[in-house]
């Protein structure tokens, strides 16, 4: 599997969980979601919001890659976060379709990738101001494993407030092959 099917995959897997969890979650109260879990970033309502912070954080680091990306040109109307932490959706269903859009657009951003922009080094700051040149298909591949750890907390805190997801694999959006 090349990177570029592997990201398309991830950018799928990324829209598939989301509408999970998002669908489960809305099933309650909007206390429940709030309500600190003891988490790292306490509540179910939180940990959503760091997500679509991490993701927007990383999205508009990606909108300044040498090779413009038209699926990014929305990324500057948007503003950068304050902080990791910061709820910017403290109500669920602007939570929800924020995070819908946002899911949209990662698909559009997967679609558009080539493997020489993979291959080219991307340069940006952190949260803390510190500078950094990395591989830019390394930062992508972060981009996607950072939802995928937080969203298996967001799972347990579902699970924790009586409510299941169900399956969560990547397994399952593995497409089969003929044997050979």
């Amino acid at each position: 599997m090349s990177q570029l099917s592997h990201f398309k995959l991830l950018a799928k897997y990324n829209l598939w969980m989301n509408k999970k969890i998002y669908e489960t979650a809305a099933a309650l109260p909007e206390s429940v979601l709030s309500k600190d879990r003891g988490a790292f970033f306490g509540s179910i309502i939180a940990t959503l919001n760091h997500i679509l912070v991490g993701d927007t954080i990383w999205l508009k680091r990606f909108a300044n890659h040498p090779t413009p990306l038209p699926s990014l040109e929305y990324m500057k109307c948007i503003e950068y976060p304050k902080a990791l932490d910061q709820v910017i959706y403290p109500h669920f269903n602007d939570l929800m379709q924020a995070r819908y859009k946002m899911d949209r657009l990662i698909e559009e951003f997967a679609a558009e990738l080539t493997h020489e922009m993979l291959k080219a080094t991307l340069a940006y700051q952190s949260t803390t101001g510190e500078h950094f040149n990395k591989n830019f298909g390394h930062l992508v591949q972060h981009f996607f494993n950072h939802q995928t750890h937080h969203r298996g907390q967001v799972s347990a805190l579902l699970y924790q407030a009586g409510v299941n997801i169900g399956d969560t694999d990547l397994l399952l959006l593995i497409p089969e092959q003929s044997p050979i």
